[in-house]
């Protein structure tokens, strides 16, 4: 998978996008004046089969776009965060996904990342989330299974 930006990001969205590359193992692609196409073709170049694409609101990541590498879209994701530049240290090559709310266990098929029941360490978890009214929280957990500060709220979703 490939990560990339809107057009024109802000500097909380290119962290943001940066810290969640390097959570996922996924390449972050500066997208600059690259059209959306060009982007496609750049994930069939690296032989990735699928991009994710982060686009903002009034500076601040806001929504997480899921598309295949021909430009159908899969997912779409309306979320808050707040992007730290803490270092994250998570190894990729064993990350696994967590799930605890119902009917969003399909994420991990989406974000090619194994499930495991039972981590205790580099996993993600998917979790309800009461407060403002989001569904949902993703929150990353690193190499030692301490929690780190990169959390995803999702207030929405839409599936294709």
């Amino acid at each position: 998978m490939i990560i990339s930006t809107s057009r024109k990001p802000s500097q909380r969205t290119r962290i943001f996008c940066k810290n969640l590359s390097t959570a996922l193992g996924y390449e972050y692609i500066n997208r600059g004046k690259m059209s959306l196409r060009d982007l496609y073709l750049k994930s069939l170049e690296k032989d990735k089969n699928s991009i994710a694409i982060i686009s903002e609101l009034k500076g601040n990541p806001s929504r997480l776009n899921f598309l295949s590498n021909r430009g159908d879209k899969k997912l779409e994701l309306n979320i808050s965060t707040d992007p730290n530049k803490e270092r994250l240290n998570i190894r990729t090559d064993d990350l696994s996904f967590k799930c605890n709310k119902k009917g969003l266990e399909f994420i991990a098929g989406i974000l090619n990342i194994k499930e495991n029941q039972n981590p205790v360490n580099n996993y993600i978890l998917i979790d309800g989330y009461t407060k403002k009214n989001n569904m949902a929280i993703i929150e990353f957990y690193d190499d030692n299974g301490n929690k780190t500060e990169l959390k995803i709220a999702i207030k929405s979703l839409k599936r294709y």
